[in-house]
């Protein structure tokens, strides 16, 4: 498919591939294919080799490096916990695109952290710090006061819990179970 500068296309067109040209704004790379992520009108950049879309109306939310998310742990393996991200902090705006991002164990906390399950289990509800962003993958750090857990739930029993005295401990409210996690300080207490 060949498109022409100024053409309207809507979200998943193809807009060319990427030996061709650099994805702008309004577009991401699908296996090699650039497509666009919005409905609007295509501008190329001969001289810079990159293809964007402008979007007729404003723009949906899409994610940079140092963009804060909220979003939940849907994986926790040895080394990193799997993230389906909800949505940018301070916007009511919709994602683009939906993403999946990943903390790495070296990414959950400042200083050591001997398994990742320590810090986050599946179902928590997270704050946490885009680091890199490569295609669709979307690493992000909960090392920041303000990331890291905002709700969670019991293991035992899926009560909500609370925090207690001690730094990155929640008890469950039902049960009176205590856990582990990497709790941020806006840590949401029912």
């Amino acid at each position: 498919m060949k498109v022409k500068n100024g053409e309207f296309v809507m979200p998943g067109d193809k807009l060319g591939i990427i030996e061709q040209f650099i994805p702008g704004k309004g577009t991401y790379d699908n296996d090699g294919d650039i497509e666009s992520t919005v409905l609007g009108n295509v501008n190329i950049n001969s001289k810079m080799k990159t293809i964007s879309v402008e979007p007729k109306s404003g723009s949906p939310a899409t994610l940079e490096v140092g963009d804060k998310i909220y979003g939940q742990i849907t994986d926790v393996k040895p080394q990193r916990a799997n993230v389906k991200i909800d949505r940018l902090v301070d916007t009511q705006r919709d994602l683009s695109l939906p993403y999946m991002g990943s903390i790495h164990i070296s990414k959950a906390k400042e200083g050591y952290l001997d398994k990742i399950s320590d810090a986050f289990r599946i179902g928590d509800i997270i704050k946490a710090e885009v680091v890199k962003i490569t295609g669709d993958n979307v690493d992000l750090s909960t090392v920041s006061d303000d990331c890291g857990v905002l709700k969670a739930m019991c293991t035992r029993c899926r009560g909500y819990m609370a925090t207690t005295e001690k730094k990155n401990e929640l008890q469950c409210k039902r049960c009176n179970r205590k856990e582990k996690r990497e709790v941020s300080n806006e840590y949401v207490n029912i």
